[in-house]
């Protein structure tokens, strides 16, 4: 019994009462209200499609130890439409003098479960809305990756649905630290095709990051004649070539037999086989140069308030990561520590999350990204960058692959003439919340350690053995499965 009532009390920390979340419902006596104010106010939105089973387990948790009008399924109800809704709400009783109002949106906090890309989806929205008070966003991890989460703090497993570990979960929100993240804006301009290895074109099979913003106006001054231009955002990673090839894959598998992934650990190992089977482990010998980064596209980086400059993208690399968070394929960092000399010669940093860059890494093959599995490993460095610019020409192959804050497509390139650009730039930042786990550092908080001050090198053996790396059980796209016998890819 002690148990319940101290249960009760400290959920009394997140409580929402009704007249601030349901329409039209009636307002409750303002002399007492602002003595009850919670501390952690909080709206939960939950895809209750993710991971299995889990997201619907997890969303009757939440709906029985809180209000259930404070708990949103992200399939029934879009968070724009929700936020719009409730801060209009918080809007008119701030104007007349709510103090429980008041200080809910002041100390408001949101949690979002889900995988990379429906968190990406509501900090996608929050940034868009411009609120007067943005909350900062807890993240839940119920994808396969769980980048965002991993990156600051919340894990990469599955949680548990039942009420202590949610109990649990709440517990460190109410402890955690706001840090902020950048958002990052991209732009696709292309001619569409009518017929091609890539139908349907109109519209493509785009991720939702992108699909969210549609296409542009007709009075867009990038619009050009015959010509469709999206735009999108991520938070996490744009990358392309070989590595979204096998995403690819893999949610071209889990789109047509959705019952076999069901479960994390299946789902990986699915994604590492895919890894084998689509030649990302042996490129050398299946994938065609003629898909390789620099026979693909003209790239394109420019520092802060700098000019453009062509980035010098070695022949052999088949995968570029434009990477936001210390946080890559189910945890790694591709990009590392750079060691004092490196920073000095090369003018390179930290990846920090709030300073305005984003790092641009390159693998030769999945073999080469073993080497993130080491010690101080990391790709190859190409560039810190505030905008990058891909500009793809008529070449040797009619598309490639593309992936955004894990959720890939299948790009058509151009057939003749014609140009496809891919753009991408700084527009602004998002408050996060992190636990004292937290992965990520920040440009601008004294208190976030910064490590690698002594590391004097942070090189690594990139021909090591493969049998070497096994043991280290590596992340998704570049785990090779203990049931596949190497001599049969060769």
């Amino acid at each position: 019994m002690a148990d319940l009532d101290s249960d009760s009390d400290f959920l009394k920390n997140f409580h929402i009462p009704n007249y601030i979340l349901v329409p039209e419902s009636k307002v409750e006596n303002l002399e007492t209200k602002g003595a009850d104010a919670p501390k952690c106010p909080i709206f939960v939105f939950i895809n209750s499609k993710s991971g299995g089973q889990l997201g619907g387990d997890l969303l009757k948790t939440y709906r029985t130890l809180l209000n259930p009008n404070q708990v949103f399924d992200l399939g029934e109800e879009a968070p724009d439409k929700v936020l719009r809704r409730i801060y209009s709400k918080l809007e008119n009783l701030k104007s007349s003098g709510d103090q429980l109002a008041i200080q809910t949106m002041e100390n408001l906090k949101l949690i979002v479960a889900g995988g990379d890309g429906t968190a990406g989806w509501l900090l996608g929205v929050v940034c868009d809305l411009k609120l007067s008070h943005p909350p900062p966003i807890a993240t839940v991890p119920l994808g396969t990756g769980n980048n965002l989460p991993f990156a600051f703090g919340w894990g990469k497993k599955n949680p548990g649905t039942d009420k202590q570990s949610v109990v649990s979960f709440l517990h460190q929100v109410l402890k955690a630290k706001e840090m902020k993240i950048d958002n990052w804006h991209i732009l696709m301009r292309m001619r569409a095709p009518k017929e091609g290895c890539c139908d349907p074109i109109a519209p493509l099979e785009l991720p939702h990051s992108l699909h969210a913003f549609r296409r542009v106006s007709e009075t867009d001054e990038l619009n050009e004649e015959g010509y469709h231009t999206f735009r999108g955002g991520f938070w996490n990673y744009f990358s392309m070539g070989m590595d979204a090839q096998v995403s690819y894959a893999f949610h071209s598998e889990r789109k047509l037999h959705p019952e076999k992934f069901k479960n994390q650990l299946v789902n990986q190992s699915t994604y590492a086989k895919l890894g084998c089977t689509q030649g990302w482990f042996m490129a050398s010998l299946f994938h065609p140069t003629s898909r390789n980064i620099a026979h693909l596209a003209k790239v394109k980086v420019m520092k802060k308030h700098g000019e453009w400059q062509d980035l010098d993208i070695p022949q052999s690399i088949r995968s570029i990561v434009c990477l936001n968070l210390p946080s890559f394929s189910g945890g790694l960092n591709p990009w590392g520590t750079p060691n004092i000399k490196k920073r000095r010669d090369r003018d390179l940093t930290p990846p920090y999350v709030d300073d305005g860059h984003l790092e641009v890494v390159g693998f030769r093959d999945a073999w080469h990204g073993l080497v993130l599995l080491a010690p101080k490993g990391h790709g190859t460095r190409l560039a810190q960058a505030h905008r990058i610019r891909f500009e793809f020409h008529k070449g040797a192959t009619d598309h490639t692959f593309m992936r955004i804050d894990g959720e890939p497509w299948k790009q058509p390139l151009p057939g003749d003439d014609d140009t496809v650009v891919v753009e991408i730039s700084h527009l602004g930042q998002v408050n996060m919340l992190a636990t004292h786990d937290c992965r990520a550092k920040s440009a601008h908080d004294p208190s976030t350690p910064h490590h690698g001050d002594d590391e004097q090198d942070d090189s690594n053996d990139e021909d090591t053995a493969a049998e070497e790396f096994r043991k280290f059980g590596a992340a998704d796209t570049f785990k090779i499965p203990d049931d596949v016998d190497l001599s049969h890819l060769s």
